[in-house]
C-alpha cells in the first residue's frame, strides 16, 4: 500500500504544470508521485488521434507562452521537443473579398496595412513600441511569487520590488500600463488605428478564452497576456510543437521519469486527506491512499476546494470566496480531418500557400466580435461566431495521411450555461454546424472537405480536461483574479489555508496558457518551506 511508503510530495493532476512542478521537486531530492485522472498525461496539452490516421492537439493548440527557462531546465529539446515558428502569424479573410495577412516581416506588414490605411501603417511601429514597454513589466513578474496580502517581511520586500519596477517606467509607459490594465481592448485599439480588420486582428487576442466583448473594461489585459511569449528566442512569435502539444508534455514526462518521479495515470482522486488542518496525503477514487508530507494540486481551485476537501476543514468565508471564483471562457473547440486545404474566396486555391500556415481569423471587426458575445449571452451561442483556424499539418506532416490535413478550430462565443434549461449535449452538433457554416462562407470547399471531426463544447471541455465552465485559463483573467489575488487575495503565493497543501496550476499566478510558470513557481515555494 502506498501509505506504507510516504512520499515527500503528491501532485494531483498530470497536466503540464504538474509535470513541471514534479521535475523541479525531484531535482531537489524530493520523492514525488504524480497522479493523473485520465489515461494519458498532459492535461489539456495532449495530442490524440480523433479520426483514423488523423492526430491533433485536441485542446490547447499553439505554442508561444512556454517559458524558455523551463524548456532549458527540463531539457525538453533533449527529450525530442522541437518547436517551429509559424510561417505567418495571422491571415484574416474578409467578407468583401479582400484579406489581411500579418507577421511575415515588418516590410510586408507595412505594405499590407498601407493597402487599407497609410496612417495605420505609420502607427504600427509606435503601437509595438508601446506594447514592448508594457510587456517588459509583465515578463519581469512571471518567474516571481506575488506578494501575499497580509504576509510578513518577505511579502513586503516583494511588494517593494514590484513598486520599484513601476517607478522605473517613464510617464508614458506608466500611462500605457494603466490603460491596458483598466480599459477595453476596443477603446485602446480605436485610439491607435482606423482599419476595422486591423483592429479586429489585434482585438482577437483580447477575447481568446475570454467570455467578453472586446469593449469590456479589462480586456486590454487579456490582449497583453497573449503577447508576452516567444518562440526560439523571437519575442511575440507563435509556433507549433512537432507532434502536437502532446510533444511538450511527453518531453516533460520523460524528464520526470529520469529524475525518479513516479507517474500514475487512470488514478482519479476522491479526497485530499487532512488532519488537524495539515495535509497528510490523498485518497484515490478506488480507495488507495498516497501518504505524503506535502501535496500540490494542479487543478482548478474550485475543483480542489469544493470537490476534494471536506467542507469542515475550510473557513466559511474562504468557501464563499472560492465559490465566487469566476470561470467560463465561452470557448468551443473542434478538430477536423480534411481531404484538402481550404480554398478561400479571397485567395483561391487548394495548393498550400503561406496563408494556410498562420492563424486564420474569421471575425472581421470589433463590432462583429461584440455582436458574437451579445448573441451568446442572450441565446447561448453566437450564430455568427468568431473562429480561429490553424492547420498544423501544413508544417507537420506527422499529423495526417499524405495529401490530407488536420485543422484546429478555436471558437468564441459559446456560453458555459445555456438558457431555458438546455444542455450542451443536446445542442453540441447544432453549434458545430454553425461553426462549419461560418468557415464555409470564407472557404466554400470547407464543408465538403471534412472527413472526420471531434467536437468539444464547454461542457465537454469540463468533463474531459477539468476546465470548469470550459475555461481554458482555469479562472478568468480579470483584474480581481490576477497576481496577488489569483485565485484569492491572501492566497496568491501558491499556498492554501491547509498547511502543506499547495496550488501549482493555472488558477494561480501568472494564469493560463501552456507556460509551465505556475508549476515552476509553486515548486520554489514548496522547497522554500521547511520539510514538515
Amino acid at each position: 500500500m502506498s501509505d506504507n511508503k510516504p512520499y515527500d510530495v503528491v501532485i494531483v493532476g498530470g497536466g503540464h504544470n504538474g509535470l513541471v512542478c514534479a521535475c523541479y521537486l525531484a531535482r531537489a531530492g524530493r520523492k514525488v508521485v504524480v497522479l493523473e485522472r485520465r489515461e494519458i498525461l498532459g492535461g489539456a496539452a495532449v495530442t490524440e488521434e480523433f479520426h483514423p490516421g488523423f492526430r491533433n492537439s485536441v485542446a490547447s493548440y499553439t505554442v508561444s507562452l512556454l517559458h524558455p527557462k523551463i524548456i532549458a531546465d527540463l531539457r525538453l529539446s533533449r527529450h525530442g521537443l522541437r518547436i517551429v515558428e509559424r510561417p505567418l502569424a495571422n491571415f484574416m479573410p474578409l467578407p468583401d473579398g479582400r484579406y489581411l495577412s500579418f507577421g511575415a516581416d515588418a516590410a510586408s506588414d507595412s505594405e499590407q496595412i498601407s493597402n487599407f490605411s497609410k496612417k495605420d501603417a505609420a502607427s504600427l511601429p509606435r503601437y509595438y513600441e508601446m506594447l514592448d514597454g508594457v510587456v517588459g513589466l509583465l515578463r519581469a513578474t512571471l518567474l516571481e511569487t506575488p506578494p501575499n496580502a497580509g504576509g510578513g517581511l518577505i511579502d513586503a520586500w516583494r511588494a517593494l520590488k514590484s513598486g520599484r519596477r513601476w517607478l522605473n517606467l517613464n510617464l508614458e509607459q506608466q500611462r500605457s500600463v494603466l490603460q491596458l490594465m483598466s480599459r477595453s481592448a476596443g477603446e485602446i485599439l480605436e485610439d491607435w488605428f482606423e482599419t476595422p480588420a486591423l483592429k479586429a486582428l489585434f482585438g482577437f487576442d483580447a477575447i481568446v478564452g475570454n467570455f467578453a466583448s472586446p469593449y469590456h473594461p479589462g480586456t486590454g489585459y487579456v490582449l497583453l497576456h497573449h503577447v508576452f511569449g516567444e518562440v526560439n528566442g523571437k519575442q511575440g512569435a507563435w509556433g507549433h510543437a512537432i507532434g502536437g502539444m502532446g510533444a511538450i508534455t511527453q518531453a516533460m514526462a520523460a524528464e520526470a521519469r529520469e529524475l525518479g518521479v513516479e507517474l500514475r495515470t487512470a488514478t482519479p482522486i476522491a479526497e485530499i486527506l487532512v488532519e488537524n488542518s495539515r495535509v497528510t496525503g490523498v485518497r484515490s477514487a478506488d480507495g488507495e491512499e498516497f501518504r505524503a508530507r506535502q501535496v500540490a494540486a494542479n487543478l482548478n481551485p474550485k475543483l480542489l476546494f469544493l470537490d476534494l476537501i471536506q467542507e469542515a476543514e475550510l473557513a466559511p468565508e474562504f468557501l464563499e470566496s472560492i465559490k465566487g471564483f469566476r470561470c467560463g471562457s465561452g470557448t468551443f473547440r473542434m478538430n477536423v480531418a480534411l481531404s484538402e486545404l481550404p480554398d478561400f474566396a479571397c485567395l483561391p486555391g487548394t495548393t498550400q500557400g503561406r496563408h494556410h500556415g498562420g492563424g486564420i481569423i474569421m471575425g472581421p471587426s470589433l463590432e462583429y466580435m461584440h455582436d458574437a458575445y451579445e448573441d451568446a449571452r442572450k441565446n447561448g451561442w453566437s450564430k455568427r461566431p468568431v473562429v480561429e483556424m490553424l492547420i498544423p499539418s501544413t508544417i507537420d506532416d506527422s499529423l495526417a495521411p499524405p495529401g490530407n490535413h488536420v485543422a484546429s478550430l478555436f471558437c468564441q462565443h459559446f456560453s458555459p450555461t445555456l438558457p431555458d434549461g438546455k444542455q450542451w449535449d443536446e445542442c453540441r452538433d447544432a453549434a458545430a454546424e454553425t461553426i462549419i457554416d461560418t468557415v464555409t462562407e470564407y472557404a466554400p470547399n470547407f464543408r465538403s472537405s471534412i472527413v472526420g471531426r471531434m467536437v468539444l463544447s464547454p461542457a465537454d471541455l469540463e468533463r474531459k480536461f477539468g476546465l470548469v465552465g470550459g475555461d481554458i485559463f482555469h479562472g478568468r483573467l480579470s483584474m480581481e483574479q490576477l497576481y496577488s489575488a489569483r485565485p484569492l487575495l491572501g492566497y496568491g503565493n501558491y499556498r492554501t489555508p491547509i498547511r502543506n497543501l499547495y496550488m501549482c496550476g493555472s488558477g494561480t499566478h501568472p494564469g493560463g496558457g501552456v507556460t509551465g510558470l505556475p508549476g515552476h513557481n509553486a515548486a520554489r515555494e514548496i522547497l522554500r518551506d521547511k520539510r514538515p
